[in-house]
């Protein structure tokens, strides 16, 4: 049986965590992931980049991306023991905006008052990433001893 989630709950382990990686595929259709630094608002993830950036490029040629976000696992006393991550995967609908284009606070949060330097600002993007269908999660919210049940650990929760 899948553990049951609800999407409140997938957002709030998505908004304790600031790393990821991101699916996207280039204009030969070919697919690439990078690894990104993020803020959520709105139930959207927000990305700064260079407007050149690989990523900047392929998501303004196509908009169809994926995110994954692990949740480190450890046992408790025992922190040299690895386990497994527990995920959080997605699609999403990806947007290349100009930051002056973006909620003030979104960019303060990605930049950290470096939005300030306008001549850095002038060379980026923030790409906005807008999830959809269902989250897949494993592992999420759920006894570590259950992790090694895929029939237990294996969750959905749709994206709103």
């Amino acid at each position: 049986m899948a553990v049951e989630l609800t999407t409140q709950q997938v957002w709030q382990e998505i908004e304790k965590k600031l790393f990821a990686v991101l699916g996207f595929v280039t204009a030969e259709g070919e697919a690439r992931t990078a690894g990104i630094v993020y803020v959520v608002d709105n139930q959207k993830i927000y990305i700064a980049t260079g407007n050149h950036s690989w990523k900047s490029r392929h998501i303004r040629t196509n908009p169809h991306v994926s995110m994954t976000v692990n949740l480190p696992k450890r046992i408790p006393l025992l922190p040299w023991i690895n386990i497994p991550d527990a995920t959080i995967t997605f699609a999403g609908v990806g947007a290349v905006h100009d930051p002056k284009d973006v909620d003030p606070d979104v960019v303060h949060a990605l930049l950290h008052g470096l939005e300030t330097n306008l001549e850095l600002l002038a060379t980026m993007c923030v790409i906005e990433v807008q999830p959809v269908d269902d989250f897949i999660t494993y592992g999420v919210g759920i006894p570590l001893a259950d992790m090694r049940h895929p029939e237990k650990a294996r969750g959905r929760a749709p994206v709103s």
